[in-house]
């Protein structure tokens, strides 16, 4: 998994590529915390479109960025979620505490 993020005024953009399983939550859970903690955006977007794989530990992942935006006041959604991905946060009924964009 790779992370990468740049901050435009405010508007922090998180790129994630490769996988995002069980192994990597933990990891991106503690990177986008920080990046979130350094830049205190008014909005996140979060890019899934690299992502490979995606686990149940993807849902953990989101729902933390989430909560942290919450708690700053920032936006947050989550962009080009590739389908394997978006099968996993379907189940898990993801759509009705987290903004999916195409």
């Amino acid at each position: 998994m790779e992370l990468r993020h740049t901050n435009d005024r405010g508007a922090l953009n998180i790129a994630v590529t490769g996988e995002l399983g069980h192994a990597e939550a933990i990891a991106a859970m503690a990177r986008i915390t920080a990046a979130i903690d350094a830049a205190l955006p008014v909005s996140v977007a979060l890019d899934l479109s690299g992502l490979s794989f995606a686990d149940s530990s993807g849902i953990a992942v989101l729902l933390r960025a989430q909560r942290q935006c919450e708690g700053i006041g920032a936006s947050f959604v989550v962009r080009g979620t590739p389908p394997q991905a978006m099968r996993v946060f379907d189940a898990a009924r993801l759509g009705r505490f987290v903004t999916f964009q195409p």
